[in-house]
């Protein structure tokens, strides 16, 4: 395969309405089969809507729901990578992303980091994933699945792309924030995301696909933007701001050996280097091990000495701690020793 179409469903899903998002995937999944797509991915949660909170367990379903596993069979020949509230066999909640292909479900990632900040606040609702995998595909190359805030964590797609990841794609619900003139393109929101994906298309020579939602919840306005980026960190197409459609994107495979080949920045990674420095930092963190950038008199788990302590100044006695009253008297004058 020399060129991958690749589709960018950059929807607007109803929030909470689970049956008619799913009816929407099939139609698009459909319509990027006929554009001779062999790859087409949708946006986080895009069959559930983002903005859950309370719903989430209303719309959660299981790897093995009978909806799932038709939307699975709905891709013979072709590769789709679709998001979900994910519900484990011990009621956990998750926000998943799955790669199906060829009628079955091949790959779920759990979303690793969930923000709780601003207009955030995914930990109440939903657990955090703990495995990191790239896959391999029918596409004849490893796939490196992440979902939104995972990108705003570096370590994500480097360990993607050590695990043999020559796509990565980032599913999101990123909401449009920072409306301002100064910014590169208007949007502060979209100016970081972009520099993001051509950061780590760059650094990882990879292809990196980004695709971002439309549309609104409550009163959460989503952007799109969504991309794919060439190994050498050049836009191969960027679909428009706010506004729904299929979208696609060719992509000549030839170009990642080429750029791995010039730029071998992958073959010269060191991850024994990492493991180890990154156990030190961990057993310091814990207080299992001497912390080799505190301060030398710093007590066990903090970083900095205890302050000196106040002397009197050179010279003078402390008349209070003495217990007497009045000025500080000078210092004697030193005996005179005869020659």
């Amino acid at each position: 395969m020399q060129t991958l179409t690749v589709a960018l469903a950059q929807i607007a899903p109803r929030l909470g309405l689970f049956d008619e998002n799913l009816e929407r995937h099939h139609t698009l999944i459909a319509e990027a089969r006929g554009r001779g797509a062999g790859l087409v991915v949708f946006p986080e949660l895009g069959l559930t809507g983002y903005l859950l909170q309370d719903l989430a367990a209303e719309v959660a379903i299981r790897l093995d729901d009978p909806r799932l596993t038709a939307l699975a069979a709905e891709t013979k020949n072709l590769s789709a990578v679709v998001s979900f509230v994910e519900e484990s066999a011990d009621h956990r909640l998750f926000i998943a992303a799955a790669l199906l292909e060829d009628g079955r479900v091949r790959h779920v990632h759990r979303k690793l980091f969930l923000p709780t900040y601003g207009l955030f606040d995914e930990r109440r609702f939903f657990a955090a994933g703990d495995l990191l995998r790239a896959t391999p595909s029918r596409l004849g190359i490893g796939l490196g699945l992440a979902v939104c805030e995972d990108f705003w964590h570096l370590t994500v797609p480097q360990l993607l792309a050590l695990d043999g990841a020559q796509i990565l794609i980032n599913v999101s619900s990123s909401p449009g924030r920072d409306l301002a003139a100064t910014n590169e393109v208007g949007l502060g929101t979209a100016t970081s995301w972009r520099t993001l994906m051509r950061t780590y298309a760059q650094l990882t020579t990879s292809v990196v696909i980004f695709c971002n939602r439309v549309g609104v919840d409550e009163s959460i306005s989503f952007w799109g933007g969504s991309e794919v980026i060439a190994p050498s960190g050049q836009a191969i197409f960027s679909a428009p701001f706010f506004e729904e459609g299929l979208f696609t994107a060719d992509v000549p495979l030839a170009d990642l050996r080429r750029e791995r080949l010039t730029l071998p920045l992958l073959r010269d990674e060191r991850p024994e280097l990492e493991v180890r420095e990154l156990t030190r930092i961990v057993a310091e963190r814990a207080g299992l091990a001497p912390d080799t950038t505190a301060d030398d008199l710093a007590e066990a788990g903090l970083d900095v000495a205890p302050g000196d302590p106040i002397h009197p100044p050179i010279g003078f006695r402390d008349e209070t701690a003495a217990g007497t009253a009045g000025p500080p008297r000078p210092p004697k004058s030193p005996a005179r020793v005869p020659r």
